[in-house]
Order: C-alpha cells, then sequence, then structure tokens
C-alpha cells in the first residue's frame, strides 16, 4: 500500500478517542505496520500515539495516495525517512515548526503550496533548517531531563577539578589529615587576630590562671602533624579538635576556654613572666607566700618556660627561665626597695614523688612531712641552702634536675613522674623567722593521672599519686578566692607541703597551663585547659573575677572515724562528681592507706635494724660472760667462801689436820655452786633476749601480712576499675 502524502513532518488531522480533532505532526512511518506514529503539543507537554494510515486517510483525503504514487510506492517508500535530506522538496515541505501555534499556522500555509505531485515549491537552502527544527522536536522530556542532568554533571565535574588543582597547590593530599587542615585554615581566615603584646596592661589577680601554646617541634613538623590550637586574643584559646561521623565524614569540633591571659607560639620567656610570676615577686617582700605552678603534658614546655631556653645542641640556658628571672627580681628588690628589712635569702629544693617527700640538694634524702599541735606543715630535716645571687639559683636547679626522677610515658621517654618544688625564702637576719616565701612548682606530666588502671603497680602508684594531688591542687586554689572556706590540703602530700602558701590574704597564686598543639596531643590538651578552666572558670556563662561558681557541697556526708587524709578525699569527690568516682574514691584511700602501712613498716624495720645491733651486743656480752666464774644473774660478782691465806694454828697436829679439811670441802662445794648459779643466770637471760627478738620479729610479720593483704586489695580493685572503663567504651 502507498503512503500518499504521509512522511515525516507533514501536519496532518487526527481524531482522539474522546472523538475530539485537532492537528499532529507526523513524527515516524512504519510502512510495514501501515501505521504512522504522530505527536502533538497539549498543556504544556509534548504527547503522541500510533494511529493507522487508514485513519489518517480519512480525515486527510488529500493526502491520500494517486494511482501515479501506487505504481511508484517502491520509489517514494524508499525516499522517506525519519529526517528529510536537505535536497528532498517534498519531504522538508511539510516540517512543522516546535510549538502547537507553529505547527497549526504551518498546517494552513503549507496545504495550498502542495502541488499534485506532492511536492512544495520552495528555495533549496531552507530544508536543511527545518529539518535541524524537526529534529528538535522529536526530544522527549526524559531525553531533556538527561541532558540537563549531564550538564550539571559536567559542570560539577568542572568544578571539582578547579578545586582539586587548587588543593593540590596548597595541601600536601598525601597526608591523611590534609582535610582537617583545610577545614582549620578556612575556620582560621574568619578570625580577627589580636595577640597579646609587651604594649598590654598587667593586672593584679590573686589567682592568675593563663595558658601557652608552643609552636610544632621538629618531631611533629616530620610526622606532619598539625596544629590544632589557635590563639586569637590575649584571652582565647579555641581548640580545633578532629572527629569522624558515623559515615566517616570529617568533620571539627571546634571548643573555646578563656583565660587570664594566653600566650600564642611566638610569645617569649620574658613575656611570660612578665605577666605571670614578676608580678608575685614584690608580694613575699610584703610578708606573703606566692605560688608559680607549671602544668601540663610532658613535652608541652613546662620545662623549656620554668628552666630557660634550650639551645639546638640541647643545652639549656637558664638564665631565660622563670627561675632565674625571680631569682634577679628577688636580688634586686633585696638591695634596693626592700633593703631596710635586713633580710636573708635561702633555698630547698625537693620533689614529691608516689607521695613521699625527697631532698634533691641532700642526695635524695627522703624527708617527714609532719604537723604540729599548733595546725603548722613541716618538712622534717629539709636542707635551706643560703644564696647570694642567681647564679647559686642556677647551681642548685642544675644539681636537683639532675637527680629528679624521670620515667617513660606514651607522650614522652623523659617524663618527669613527680612534682619537683624549688622555695626562694626570705628570712629575718635577726630572728630567722620566715618573711616570705615564693614557690615555684614544676608540676608532673598530667598525662600520668591517666595511669591509674596501669598493669604495673608502680605506674598505678604513681597515677594516682598524680591524679591525687592535681585535685587538691586544684581544689585548694578555688578555696583561696572563696574566703574561709575549708581546703581539703590533707587529701596529698603536694598540698600538705605547700598549705602555708594557701592560706592567709595575701596569698596569691599563678597557674601557666601549658599546651601542645599537635593533633596527636589533642585530647591530652583538652584535659589541661579544662583543669586550668575549673580553677577560676572564666568560659562562657561562668562567673565574673572574684566570683567562682559555687560547688554544691552535699552535707548528708556522715565522714565519721575518717582519717584526715579519707575525709578531705570524700571532699575532693563531692566538689568533682565527674572526675571522682566510688570506685576511684576507694582506690585513692585504700593507695592512702597502704602507704601509711608502708610508713610504718619501714618504721619497724628500721626500728628492729636499730635494736638487733643491741641485741648483738648483749648476745656478745653474755657469751663472754659465761667464760668467768662468779657471774650472777644481776650481772654482779659473787663472793665465795675461800681458804684463809694463813690459818692461825694449834699447838697439836689435830686441830691443823680438821682445819685443812674444812677448807677443802668449802672449795668443792663452792665450785659446784658457782656452776649451778652461772648455768641458771644464762638460761634466764638469754631467754628474756630472744622472747625480746620474737615479739619484735612476730608483729614486723604480723604487719608485713596485713600490708600483702593490701596490695591485694589494691590489685583487684584497679582491674575492677579498668573493666569498667573497657566496657564504657563499648
Amino acid at each position: 500500500m502507498a503512503m500518499g502524502g504521509l512522511k515525516v513532518g507533514v501536519n496532518v488531522d487526527i481524531q482522539r478517542t474522546d472523538g475530539r480533532i485537532h492537528s499532529a505532526v507526523i513524527s515516524g512511518v512504519n510502512e510495514e505496520a501501515k501505521s504512522v506514529t504522530v505527536e502533538w503539543f497539549e498543556k504544556g507537554e509534548t504527547k503522541g500515539k500510533e494511529i493507522d494510515v487508514d485513519a489518517i486517510f480519512s480525515l486527510n483525503p488529500d493526502l491520500a495516495p494517486t494511482p501515479a504514487q501506487n505504481v511508484n510506492r517502491d520509489i517514494q517508500s524508499s525516499k522517506s525517512s525519519r529526517i528529510p535530506h536537505p535536497g528532498d522538496g517534498p519531504k522538508a515541505g511539510r516540517i512543522a515548526p516546535s510549538s502547537a501555534k507553529s505547527r497549526r499556522s504551518y498546517a494552513a500555509n503549507s496545504r495550498p503550496n502542495i502541488a499534485q505531485n506532492g511536492h512544495i515549491d520552495k528555495p533549496q537552502a531552507e530544508p536543511k533548517a527545518v529539518g535541524v527544527g524537526a529534529a528538535a522536536r522529536r526530544k522527549s522530556n526524559c531525553v531533556k531531563e538527561v541532558e540537563k542532568i549531564q550538564q550539571k554533571r559536567d559542570e560539577r565535574r568542572a568544578r571539582q577539578a578547579a578545586v582539586k588543582e587548587k588543593v593540590d597547590q596548597e595541601f600536601d593530599t598525601s597526608d591523611p589529615n590534609w582535610e582537617f587542615l583545610a577545614m582549620i585554615k578556612e575556620y582560621r581566615a574568619t578570625l580577627e587576630f589580636r595577640p597579646l603584646t609587651s604594649s598590654d596592661p598587667i593586672t593584679n589577680h590573686q589567682i592568675c590562671v593563663c595558658v601557652r601554646k608552643r609552636p610544632l617541634n621538629r618531631k611533629e613538623v616530620t610526622k606532619k602533624d598539625i596544629d590544632v590550637l589557635t590563639v586569637p586574643n590575649k584571652e582565647c584559646v579555641l581548640v580545633h579538635e578532629p572527629k569522624l561521623k558515623v559515615d566517616l565524614t570529617k568533620y571539627l569540633e571546634n571548643q573555646t576556654f578563656r583565660f587570664d591571659y594566653a600566650f600564642d607560639e611566638n610569645a617569649t620567656n620574658d613575656m611570660v613572666y612578665r605577666y605571670t610570676a614578676k608580678p608575685l615577686v614584690e608580694c613575699i617582700f610584703e610578708g606573703g607566700m606566692a605560688t608559680c605552678f607549671a602544668y601540663g603534658q610532658t613535652g608541652s614546655g613546662k620545662t623549656h618556660t620554668m628552666g630557660g631556653d634550650f639551645s639546638a645542641k640541647g643545652q639549656q640556658d637558664c638564665s631565660k627561665g622563670i627561675y632565674c628571672l625571680a631569682a634577679r627580681d628577688v636580688f634586686r628588690l633585696l638591695h634596693t626597695k626592700f633593703k631596710k628589712l635586713d633580710l636573708v635569702v635561702g633555698a630547698s629544693f625537693f620533689e614529691i614523688y608516689s607521695g613521699k617527700v625527697f631532698d634533691l640538694l641532700n642526695k635524695k634524702v627522703k624527708l617527714r612531712v609532719l604537723e604540729d599541735a599548733k595546725a603548722q606543715v613541716n618538712v622534717v630535716g629539709m636542707k635551706e641552702e643560703p644564696i647570694e645571687n642567681a647564679d647559686d639559683v642556677l647551681r642548685l636547679i642544675q644539681h636537683g634536675n639532675n637527680v629528679r626522677t624521670s620515667g617513660q610515658t606514651s607522650a614522652n621517654q623523659h617524663s618527669s613522674r613527680s612534682h619537683a618544688v624549688f622555695q626562694i625564702i626570705l628570712r629575718r637576719k635577726n630572728t630567722n623567722k620566715v618573711h616570705g616565701k615564693f614557690s615555684l612548682i614544676d608540676l608532673a606530666g598530667n598525662e600520668r593521672g591517666a595511669d591509674t588502671s596501669s598493669s604495673d603497680r608502680q605506674t598505678r602508684m604513681e597515677g594516682a599519686e598524680i591524679n591525687k594531688s592535681l585535685l587538691a591542687l586544684k581544689e585548694c586554689i578555688r578555696a583561696l578566692s572563696r574566703k574561709g572556706e575549708y581546703q581539703p590540703f590533707r587529701a596529698s602530700k603536694l598540698t600538705q607541703v605547700l598549705r602555708d602558701s594557701f592560706i592567709g590574704d595575701n596569698s596569691r597564686t599563678c597557674m601557666i597551663a601549658m599546651v601542645s598543639p599537635g593533633m596527636t596531643c589533642c585530647e591530652h590538651t583538652l584535659n589541661t585547659l579544662r583543669y586550668a578552666d575549673r580553677v577560676k572558670e572564666l568560659g562562657p556563662g561562668g562567673p565574673v573575677e572574684g566570683k567562682p561558681a559555687e560547688l554544691p557541697v552535699n552535707n548528708n556526708i556522715k565522714f565519721g572515724a575518717m582519717s584526715p587524709q579519707n575525709s578531705d578525699l570524700a571532699l575532693l569527690k563531692t566538689s568533682n562528681q565527674e572526675e571522682v568516682s566510688d570506685d576511684l574514691l576507694t582506690f585513692h584511700e585504700v593507695v592512702n592507706h597502704m602507704q601509711e602501712m608502708e610508713e610504718e613498716i619501714i618504721d619497724d624495720h628500721r626500728t628492729l635494724i636499730d635494736s638487733t645491733q643491741k641485741w648483738l651486743m648483749e648476745d656478745k656480752k653474755l657469751a663472754k660472760n659465761t667464760d668467768e666464774v662468779d657471774y650472777d644473774v644481776e650481772g654482779e660478782k659473787i663472793t665465795w667462801m675461800k681458804p684463809p691465806s694463813k690459818l692461825k694454828y694449834v699447838d697439836h697436829d689435830r686441830s691443823y689436820k680438821r682445819e685443812k679439811l674444812i677448807n677443802k670441802y668449802v672449795n668443792t662445794i663452792s665450785k659446784a655452786f658457782s656452776t649451778f648459779c652461772i648455768s641458771s643466770a644464762y638460761a634466764k637471760q638469754l631467754d628474756s633476749l630472744l622472747a625480746k627478738k620474737i615479739q619484735a620479729l612476730t608483729q614486723l610479720r604480723e604487719k608485713v601480712a596485713s600490708f600483702r593483704k593490701e596490695l591485694q586489695e589494691e590489685e583487684n580493685l584497679s582491674k575492677n576499675i579498668q573493666s569498667k572503663k573497657i566496657n564504657k567504651k563499648k
């Protein structure tokens, strides 16, 4: 069957299923199925359907085939195609525009131009453009949407390529943490930086809390560690804590802390000293007690700040540390402003390790910390060296640091395991009474405080003591600002030794929190900043200067027959509910008891050694006396009856013989009785001596057995705390 004038692009009338008749454009011809596909535009979208050619011819008789077309249908069908050829005039003659209105106008204008043979009288140059429009009209909505998606994808990929090229230029993408570095850099770009300068005024604080950030060291730079700390101004410190979401998306949690002073990585020791320890020097000449703490993780810069700068060869320039700077100001004021006070300067240097005090200036002798009837704490036997200038101070510090206890931690191979306390003491020359005291303290690395669940008992004891002393120190400083509040100084040896520094209106304290900027130290840095923040609480929403937040105190606690140390520990728990659990409190109480028992056993052992020396002398004396004949139980010689050297002889021989027999008898009886008395006295005295030895040894052994039970209890408590921590992490 010939298709007549039905070709792609021809405008025809069609009838819908509801009886409506309207125009449409042929978009496809199927000669085998004898049908055509038509499309039309309705309500803003293109629609289409397939219709038999007979139905088309019935509504469009002018397109029906003629006899001549039936003869040449093979030729006509071979010329029919979906996209008309530019030179094919008849096929291109009925191509409609891309809108409904253009189709109607096209149908009206094109039909009169159709010749009998189906050709259109138009120029040969127009069919190409019309053919392109027909191809565009044939795109469905799905195709258009796909093209839009493809276009957006190409644009997105182009933007990503541009961003990647820029990132490759600015960051080392081989570093797994470069995304965090990019986010930190982007966040810092929004901040306004106003760091602390030497021209800023110095504010007097009874309690001054500041923080110092050190720069990245060579080891951190080699490992490509990133800086997660920002000091935008003289009061605030920002921590960009790296985090991962559940889907492993990286993001930052930015935390802000506020202190009295914040020193960035460009601050020198002179600037730190100017705003921290220098205002305290004059306080001790006025009869006050000053204390300066260096607190933080091992390797965060405590020794650098307190002791001085380090050179490239590892040598320390002690002349630029707070120790020496403070000593210089002390001697400067001593010979100028306060010369009339007639004071002498002395220094002591000791360490507190695992609850014990050792003198670093006297061969590391163990010292006793005792409290007298007037509640005054005395360090018995501590050596105080007279000093004349700052060089003497440097010499003592160098000597003390060489013998100070250190160890290895996860943060540093040479971690300070003890609190080092260097004291500059002013005394009146005539009375030798203490006029003022400046205590400079290098605290143990705070990462040690988390070692209470370690498998090694010694490490646990060190961690427990550090943890306890830091908590007690914090509460004593907080109580200093709240006049008249009880200070739990007995909770640790550190606060017990420094008790006089926390008493009185003229006592002043400064804490310098040292923080490491590396991402690998982020956890320790946050712990340090939170600890320093709790001392004074100047953070957003915190109390104003001089009015620390009131802590809820549980008045229902019954201390009963608690020791002073345990009662102060209980007070620490009420002030630090989140940090001190019931198990940890019990652990500290057991450790306290163990330390007390250890001290008692050591004292008894030393007493036993002294007694053993005395007993040895008595043993030797007793053994030697057994060689003497005339030894009594009281140790006095016995006067025996001995024959007279000269006898008064009678005239006759009978009297002489009788006297001679009597003397012989007396000598025999005396020897026998002497042997009996010596044996009895020796046995009695030896039995008494052995009884003393047995009693002393039995008592010491019983104490050692009790101490071993305490050690086992500590072991069980430590395992319990460790298992709870593991379960909590899970």
